[in-house]
C-alpha cells in the first residue's frame, strides 16, 4: 500500500516551517529548532470544508504516526525484562537497554509533537458545523483524530513523563517556544484531560474509507472505548475502565471475541515432539488496530523492526534482539495440561516441564509458536553472513499493531482485579467470559457488583466460542488445578480481607500472562511501570529488568529503583 502517494497536502493551504519541539525542559528556544522537520504551518484563515481536503488531512496524520510507529515497540521491549541485545546490535539499542537515551536516535520527542501539531490543526480548523441530509459531515473524522491525538500523548507520556499539554496549534516560533517553556503535565493528568475530551465521541463510528491500496482503512483507526479503558487504567479510575473495556467488547454490532482455534497446543497426551496447534496474530481478526507502514521505502516510512528481531538478507541475517532467559523463564514456568477425553473418562494430563528435546516446548507454548531459531550450517569463521538465523512471525513487514483483543482482554481483567472484582478477572484469565462461565464461576456477592461489565451478550458470546486467555498457550487452564484464583491458607476475618489478599497475587498473574501474550510487541516495560507507580514500588519494575539476562545487574537495578530514570532522558 503506498499512503505516501495519497497524502496530498494542498500547496496553497501550507508552508514548511524549521522548528518542532525537539528538546523539552530546561532547552532554550533556539535549541528546540530543527530545520530539517517537516512539522507543517498552516495558514490560519483556512478551513477544512471539503471531503477531500479532510480525507488527505487525516491520512497525514496516519503518515505522521508511521514515524513513531516503530518507537512504540521498541521503547516498550528494549527496556524491558524480555528481550535482549545481541553483540549485533546497535550502539543505539545498547544504549536504550541501558537507559542511556540522552544522545540517541529513538529519542526524538519532536516526532510525537509533529503528529500532535498536525491533529491539532486539523481540530481546530474542520468545520464541524457543516452539514449534508442532516448528519454532521467530518464528525466521523473529528471523532478519529482526537483519538490519534490521545493516543499520541498516552504514548509520550509513558516515554518522557512529565511533557508539555498542548491542545491548540503551534503557528510560529513564539508559540513553540512558549509551549516548550510552559508547564509540563504528568501521565495522570493528561489522562484526566483525555478521559473527558474523547468522552462525548465515545460511541462516533471511524471514517468509512473503504480500501486504501491493497487493504481495508477500517483498521486504521484507534478504537476510541479501548482508549478511553486505558486512559482509566492509567489514571486509576478502575470501574470507568472495566466500564469501557466491556462496552467496546460487548458491541452489540461489532463484538469482540477470544478466538478458541488461534493457540498453541499439546493434541497427544503421550507424544512431546510438535504442538499440533499454532499461535499467529498476524492477518487475524484478533488484530483490532494498526499503523499501517509503507512495503517501499520510496512510498514514505517502512518498519525496520524486521531488521532488527529476525533473520534477513538486509542484515546479513544478524538479528539485533532476541527472546531474554527472563522470556524463556517465564514461559518455561508455566503449567501446561490437557483435557484427555476417552470413550470411559475425561482425566487432565499434565505436560512434563522436562525431557525435551528443545527447551523452549516447556511450558507456555507461545513463545514457541512465534520464535524460531536455527543454524545455518558449518560456516567459514570470516563469512559475512551471520550462521544463526531468527524469525519471530508476530512482526509484520506492512503494520504495526496498536490494539489486539486478547490484550484488550487482559487489561479488562486488569480493571476489574483492581474495581475489587477479583474473580471476574480470573473469569477472563482461565475460563473465557461468558454468561454462563459467569454465573459459575463468580459468586453471588461479587456477581451483583461485576455483572454490569461481564454479562456478555449470550447469543455472541458462548462457552464454545470463547477461550481462558492462559489457554492460548498453557492448554486447557479451565482444567488446571495448579491455576486457580489465590486463596489464603487461613480464613481472614473478613471477606474484604481476602479480596485484599487476592488483588496483588491475581495482578502478578494478569502480569505474566501479558508477558507470555503480547511478548515484542512492545507493551511489557509500561505494564511493569503502571503497576509498580501503582504500588509505589520501584523493584516491580527494576527487578525483573536488572535480570533479564539471567543473572541480576546491581548498577541497572540502583538505577532503575529511582522512577525519573524511566523515562527517556532530555
Amino acid at each position: 500500500m503506498n499512503i505516501q502517494s495519497r497524502i496530498k497536502l494542498i500547496a496553497s493551504k501550507i508552508t514548511v516551517i524549521g522548528y518542532c519541539l525537539l528538546v523539552i525542559g530546561t532547552a532554550s528556544c533556539s535549541d528546540m529548532l530543527e530545520t530539517e522537520s517537516e512539522l507543517v504551518e498552516y495558514e490560519k484563515d483556512n478551513t477544512l470544508n471539503h471531503p477531500t481536503d479532510s480525507l488527505y488531512s487525516v491520512m497525514g496524520i496516519i503518515n505522521r504516526m508511521q514515524i513513531i510507529a516503530d518507537r512504540t515497540v521498541l521503547l516498550g521491549e528494549v527496556r524491558a525484562d524480555l528481550m535482549s541485545v545481541t553483540d549485533a546490535a546497535s550502539s543505539d539499542l545498547k544504549r536504550l537497554a541501558a537507559f542511556d537515551t540522552k544522545q540517541n536516535k529513538y529519542n526524538k520527542i519532536a516526532d510525537y509533537y509533529a503528529v500532535i501539531n498536525n491533529c491539532n490543526y486539523y481540530l481546530a480548523h474542520v468545520d464541524t458545523a457543516m452539514q449534508r441530509r442532516g448528519r454532521q459531515l467530518f464528525r466521523n473524522e473529528y471523532a478519529a483524530v482526537k483519538s490519534f491525538r490521545a493516543w499520541t500523548y498516552l504514548e509520550l507520556a509513558k516515554a518522557y513523563g512529565e511533557v508539555p499539554l498542548v491542545t491548540t496549534p503551534l503557528m510560529t516560533e513564539r508559540e513553540a517556544a512558549a509551549a516548550v517553556n510552559g508547564p509540563k503535565t504528568g501521565i495522570k493528568d493528561i489522562c484526566e484531560y483525555f478521559i473527558s475530551d474523547l468522552t462525548p465521541y465515545a460511541y462516533v463510528a471511524p471514517p468509512v474509507y473503504g480500501n486504501i491500496g491493497n487493504r481495508s482503512s477500517a483498521k486504521f483507526f484507534i478504537p476510541t472505548r479501548a482508549l478511553l479503558g486505558d486512559l482509566c487504567l492509567w489514571a486509576g479510575r478502575y470501574e470507568e475502565a472495566a466500564k469501557w473495556y466491556s462496552d467496546y467488547l460487548n458491541d452489540k454490532t461489532n463484538p469482540v471475541r477470544t478466538n478458541p482455534s488461534n493457540r498453541a497446543y499439546w493434541n497427544d497426551p503421550m507424544v512431546y515432539t510438535n504442538p499440533s496447534g499454532r499461535f499467529t496474530i498476524s492477518g487475524d481478526a484478533e488484530v483490532l488496530a494498526i499503523i499501517p507502514m509503507e512495503e517501499r521505502i520510496f512510498d514514505g516510512t517502512i518498519t525496520d523492526l524486521d531488521n532488527i528481531m529476525t533473520s534477513t538478507r538486509d542484515n546479513n541475517y544478524f538479528f539485533q534482539l532476541e527472546p531474554s532467559m527472563a522470556m524463556r523463564q517465564i514461559s518455561a514456568s508455566q503449567v501446561n495440561c490437557m483435557e484427555y477425553i476417552t470413550v470411559i473418562t475425561t482425566d487432565t494430563v499434565y505436560i512434563p516441564s522436562t525431557g525435551f528435546s528443545d527447551g523452549i516446548l516447556a511450558g507456555d507454548l507461545r513463545l514457541q509458536s512465534v520464535y524460531d531459531l536455527r543454524s545455518r550450517g558449518i560456516q567459514d569463521p570470516y563469512e559475512e553472513y551471520s550462521s544463526l538465523t531468527q524469525s519471530i512471525s508476530k512482526l509484520s513487514r506492512t503494520e504495526i499493531y496498536t490494539y489486539r483483543s486478547p490484550m484488550v482482554y487482559l487489561r479488562f481483567a486488569e480493571a476489574l482485579n483492581r474495581a475489587r472484582m477479583p474473580q471476574s478477572a480470573m473469569l477472563i484469565l482461565k475460563y473465557g467470559l461468558c454468561q454462563e462461565n459467569a454465573r459459575r464461576y463468580v459468586d453471588s456477592i461479587e456477581y451483583v457488583a461485576s455483572k454490569q461489565y461481564i454479562d456478555f451478550d449470550e447469543t455472541v458470546f458462548t462457552r464454545e466460542n470463547t477461550i481462558g486467555i492462559h489457554s492460548r498457550g498453557s492448554g486447557d487452564s479451565q482444567c488446571n488445578a495448579y491455576y486457580n484464583l489465590p486463596l489464603p491458607s487461613d480464613s481472614l476475618a473478613t471477606r474484604q480481607d481476602t479480596i485484599d489478599y487476592q488483588i496483588p497475587l491475581i495482578e502478578d498473574m494478569i502480569v505474566t500472562e501479558m508477558a507470555l501474550e503480547g511478548a515484542f510487541e512492545g507493551y511489557r516495560f509500561y505494564d511493569l511501570m503502571r503497576v509498580a507507580l501503582r504500588r509505589n514500588d520501584p523493584a516491580y519494575l527494576a527487578d525483573p529488568v536488572s535480570q533479564r539476562d539471567g543473572a541480576r545487574d546491581e548498577v541497572l537495578r540502583a538505577l532503575l529503583m529511582e522512577p525519573k530514570n524511566w523515562y527517556m532522558q532530555r
